[in-house]
Order: structure tokens, then sequence, then C-alpha cells
């Protein structure tokens, strides 16, 4: 599933490809994305269509189109949902990319909505178009009055961002001390810190060298320390080579993202520990998410 800093790569790309432009059509081959829209697809269609996307900003996993008259767009990607801006045709019932690359690649081929966008009258060449393709079809897309946003339920509980401006380590303490739990599945709870997925909160530990298995409330200061520091460390560094495409992920223009060659220690098992402290990796389960760590190097 994309995490922040997918996400963040994505809203980065949108507000440069898109922002400005209008919605002028909607298509879609599978209406239940849209079951908690008011009249389903078609009244999504109605609500967005003819709307001027204001900006794109992330709150969680989250996805935002700020709409002209007050509407706002969520899209949540879920498993294997990513965003894709370009120029396609529908041939044979199946979207075919105008573009030679990265766009007409298999895993940005399961196209399932598709937004029209108009640019200024004036401005030629301006039309582009949005596309979330989605393997396995589990994301989540709705439209909102602004006036009602705050009250959904993918958003009023929703903790902090940990790369917000002025998220201070006392803040971070407060939330996770008051946790029962082992440490890996708090870090992994939306409710307590937004963002923060399977694949990043390994490395995090790691990096921290903090057991994931280790309860969240007996962490010390310098323990949580460690995290705090860690999590700012690694999720920053993965925005800035734009996320992880060890799964489906890709970004608007269909490419990976370069985590993946860096990563420390997801999806690294049977591999030699890279403080070379003669560990190996070691893979269990913590719920039903496998979790990557150094048996030497974080000691429960």
């Amino acid at each position: 599933m994309p995490e922040l800093p997918e996400v963040q790569t994505i809203i980065d790309d949108l507000n440069r490809k898109v922002k400005g432009l209008t919605i002028t059509d909607v298509w879609t081959d599978w209406p239940k994305y849209f079951r908690r829209s008011a009249s389903g697809f078609d009244g999504f269609k109605k609500e967005v269509k003819n709307k001027k996307i204001l900006q794109v900003w992330r709150l969680g996993k989250n996805i935002i189109f700020d709409l002209s008259d007050g509407k706002k767009i969520l899209i949540h990607q879920k498993m294997t949902g990513h965003l894709l801006v370009g120029t396609w045709n529908l041939e044979l019932g199946a979207w075919c990319a105008k573009q030679i690359g990265p766009l007409a690649e298999k895993v940005n081929g399961y196209i399932h909505v598709m937004f029209w966008l108009g640019g200024p009258s004036n401005k030629v060449g301006a039309s582009k178009m949005l596309a979330l393709s989605d393997l396995r079809k589990f994301a989540k897309v709705l439209v909102v009055d602004e006036k009602d946003f705050k009250n959904l339920e993918d958003v009023k509980n929703i903790g902090p961002d940990p790369l917000k401006q002025g998220f201070k380590f006392n803040e971070f303490k407060s939330l996770i001390v008051k946790k029962r739990g082992v440490i890996k599945k708090v870090l992994m709870d939306q409710n307590v810190i937004s963002g923060i997925g399977n694949i990043y909160a390994d490395d995090i530990l790691f990096t921290a060298k903090i057991h994931p298995l280790k309860k969240a409330e007996k962490l010390n200061d310098n323990e949580l320390k460690a995290i705090f520091k860690s999590a700012k460390k690694i999720l920053k560094k993965a925005v800035k080579l734009r996320g992880i495409s060890t799964s489906d992920y890709r970004d608007t223009a269909g490419k990976k993202g370069g985590y993946g060659s860096v990563r420390l220690v997801y999806q690294r098992e049977g591999e030699k520990c890279s403080r070379s402290c003669c560990g190996v990796i070691k893979r269990i389960k913590i719920g039903s998410r496998s979790t990557h760590f150094c048996p030497n190097c974080q000691k429960i």
C-alpha cells in the first residue's frame, strides 16, 4: 500500500501537472469505488464535472483535491492503486496509453477510473487525463462538501503527520506512551501517527535499533527520541527518492520510486545486516503483516 512518501510524491506531481485544470468528464467501469458518494458514480460525476482543481494535498495516506464551489474529492489508493497523468485511447474495452514508455507498462494498465481535464480556453493543447490504475480494485473515491469534510470517518480521527512543520518530540512522546501494544503496530496506527505503514516502520525501527515487538509503553525517552528522529530521517529520504516500488506503486508518469535500492531491512530476509554486526535479517509476523529486523541490532 502506498505510504506517506509515495502519496507525497503523487501530491507533488499533481500540483505540478493538473492544478488549475477543470474536470470536464469522468468514466468508470467499477462503480463500487463511488458507493459512499450520494447517488453513487452518477452523483459523483454530477458533483465534480466542470469544477476546477484548486489544490491537491495529503492527509495521511489520503489524497485530497480542493475543487471550485467548495467541493473536495478524497482518493485513497489502498493496496494497488496509483494515479497517472497522461493521455489514453479506449480500444476494445482497454485503455491504451498514447505515450511510449512507463505509462504503457502492464502495471499501469489496470485503469478503472478516468478523469478528463481541460485547461483555460485560451491555452491550446492543455487537455490531460488523470487515471486511477488499480489491479485489485480496492481504492476509495468520494466527493464531499467542504463543510462536511472534517466529519468524514476517514479524516476526523487521523493522527498528526510526522513530517508536519511543528511536529515536535514531546507531541510524539505523548501519543506513543499512552498506547498499549508492540511499537511496530503503534507506529502503523493511523489514528496515532498518520502516513507510516509496514515498509517504512521496519526501516524506522531498524535505524532506531528498537525491536519491533518491544512494548510501546515500556520505551524510555532515549528510545522514543531515536524512533522520532529515525521516522523523520527515513520518511524525508524516501520522499526525496520518490517512494518505493517493490509492489504496484508508480508515480504519475508511471515510473518506479527509488527507495527500494536503499531500503535497510524491508524484504531483506536472510541478508547480512548493513551495519556489519554479523547479524542476518529475520522476518516474523506481527498481526498479519511481515516484519523485518536484525536480531543483533534490535534486541527486545
